[in-house]
């Protein structure tokens, strides 16, 4: 016999279905409804008169689906390999982000440690993996999660993440894992029939109750959920999704009391431990320590500086692009995090953002990227850099983010510019909501001039399969020149300290936006961008020799010429 227990304070009834036993469960004074029942067989509960059985809000394994029963699972089974793992602490580490259904063919786990040393002989400290936590259907971007505590079966389960975090961890790779806790998905979603876990929606799904009646053990739920990853599946660190959507009016809000609990963790385990948000305030708050004021997450994304990057070299300006696309916007940027920092935002209608502290504010508390799983995936086909620019200019885009003073982020297969979108995709089983969802991504980008044939079907396993993968081109032409220069840059990022000083008030940027050249002034290194179609000239008075290049650099006195689209990163006298 054992115990189950579980949170249902507004119920009268609630009992246990274990097997082919049925236990009457006992509530207390906290809500809690606890008893003893069989210790073999998998579970689930019946509330008040209700025959339909519901798994568990905390399961930590759902082998049928996120409607079948829940299934006991023994965190201290698993032969862990990785007893001397100290940690990869954030500052100065590469992130490089994967989503485990489309990294590889077969989109597993055990596939997916196939390709780690990939990622070692490219030069990456963190694996950022997208949420594997229990979705309806086989494949998804995981975002639409209902069951959090669940690792999502088709992807190898809870035995299948822990084997890929232990062979990440024997090769010296971290791992952060994307949370989701802003939401829940449309399928599958029954916290609220347990208790008052819901507070209205947002434009995702159901949001939690952070701050009513009844919200303490709705905390709990959240902040449990984030300490067992780290514990019980040794990571290194979780990224929080759009924390601007978590509603929570508390003197103390639940993210200072995540970074509280889980610095006490770190403490506890020896190791470091990031908590890295994704934000939409642009608000540094969030990354300030709690004795100065702030919540003490570790990092947070930078969006600002990915658009300055994205419109700077692809010319687009549509959408909340529109402020953006000037050499100067990208400089200024990359001097300040952000470039909506009080300032009037002409996507919002409004003034946003508030400067930030750049000689107190590290820049590694800030993640840089040209390319990620949201800015391609919501894009309407799903289109990577790689499907409209030159690999000079990928090279440049790489140059800048891998040269600037914060913690650089890769998606998969940006190294070697992969041919392969990266589109929306689900597999809900339920036709109504499958059409839903069909309908809704083409009528949103319908009202933006795209036709229906033009925008793929997020439901056809065609796009699902389209969007993996093809590791075979990054050995080939020009892929496999791309993939050197990452290689190239990361590796001269490790063996030059200048390139991974974080100090943002250290940081000079000087551009011309006619000729369309941009430097980054880093220590004794310049990292030198061509952004244009045609040679330039540049002044870098001092410059020594060409450490690395993509194209044709040349030194001659106080003067560098670059090739168009392309990159040099030149030593200076002291």
């Amino acid at each position: 016999m054992g115990e189950v227990a579980v949170w249902a304070p507004e119920r009268e009834r609630v009992r246990a279905v274990v097997g082919d036993a049925t236990v009457e469960l006992r509530r207390g004074q906290d809500g809690w409804w606890r008893g003893e029942a069989p210790a073999e067989g998998d579970y689930a509960f019946l509330l008040d008169d209700d025959t339909t059985e519901q798994p568990d809000p905390r399961s930590p394994w759902q082998p049928n689906g996120v409607f079948g029963r829940s299934r006991r699972y023994d965190h201290s089974a698993f032969a862990w390999s990785d007893q001397d793992w100290t940690g990869r602490a954030l500052p100065g580490s590469v992130i490089y982000e994967l989503h485990i259904g489309t990294f590889t063919a077969d989109g597993t786990f055990d596939a997916a440690i196939e390709r780690l040393d990939h990622l070692v002989e490219l030069g990456i400290d963190l694996v950022e993996v997208l949420p594997v936590n229990a979705y309806d259907g086989p494949h998804g971007w995981g975002y639409d999660g209902v069951l959090w505590y669940a690792v999502h079966e088709p992807y190898g389960g809870p035995d299948g993440f822990k084997r890929f975090v232990d062979a990440c961890h024997r090769r010296g790779l971290g791992v952060v894992l994307d949370v989701v806790h802003n939401h829940l998905g449309p399928s599958g979603a029954n916290l609220e029939r347990f208790g008052p876990y819901f507070a209205g929606q947002n434009i995702w799904g159901p949001s939690l109750n952070l701050d009513g009646a009844g919200s303490d053990e709705v905390r709990r739920y959240v902040i449990d959920n984030a300490l067992g990853w780290l514990r019980d599946f040794h990571l290194d660190g979780l990224r929080l999704d759009a924390v601007h959507a978590l509603v929570d009016r508390r003197a103390t809000h639940l993210l200072e009391e995540l970074a509280e609990e889980v610095e006490v963790l770190s403490a506890h385990l020896g190791r470091p431990l990031a908590l890295i948000a994704e934000s939409d305030l642009n608000d540094a708050k969030l990354v300030t320590s709690r004795e100065a004021g702030g919540y003490g997450l570790s990092a947070q994304w930078s969006d600002d500086l990915h658009h300055c990057l994205h419109t700077a070299i692809t010319g687009e300006r549509q959408g909340y692009y529109a402020d953006f696309g000037s050499l100067e916007s990208l400089a200024n940027t990359l001097r300040g995090v952000f470039f909506h920092a009080g300032t009037w935002s002409s996507f919002r209608g409004r003034t946003h953002g508030r400067p930030v502290d750049t000689r107190r504010t590290p820049g590694h508390r800030f993640l840089a990227y040209s390319q990620n799983h949201d800015q391609i995936g919501n894009r309407a086909t799903g289109d990577r850099l790689s499907a409209t620019l030159s690999p000079g200019l990928l090279g440049c885009a790489a140059a800048i983010v891998l040269g600037s003073p914060y913690t650089p982020m890769l998606f998969m297969g940006e190294e070697w510019g992969a041919s392969t979108p990266w589109q929306f995709f689900a597999s809900f089983p339920d036709p109504g909501l499958a059409e839903a969802v069909r309908t809704g991504r083409r009528r949103e980008f319908g009202e933006h001039g795209w036709g229906e044939a033009e925008v793929p079907d997020p439901i056809d396993v065609s796009t699902f399969e389209r969007s993996k993968l093809r590791w075979d081109e990054s050995e080939r032409g020009w892929h496999a020149e791309l993939l050197a220069t990452y290689r190239a840059l990361l590796r001269l990022r490790r063996e030059r300290s200048e390139l991974t000083d974080p100090r943002l008030h250290l940081l000079r940027v000087d551009y011309d936006e006619d000729a369309r050249w941009l430097v980054l002034h880093r220590g004794s290194l310049r990292v030198a961008c061509n952004l244009g179609a045609q040679p330039v000239e540049i002044r870098l008075p001092s410059a020594e020799r060409t450490l690395l290049r993509n194209g044709e650099a040349t030194i001659t006195g106080e003067t560098l010429r670059l090739s168009a689209e392309s990159f040099a990163i030149v030593s200076t006298i002291r």
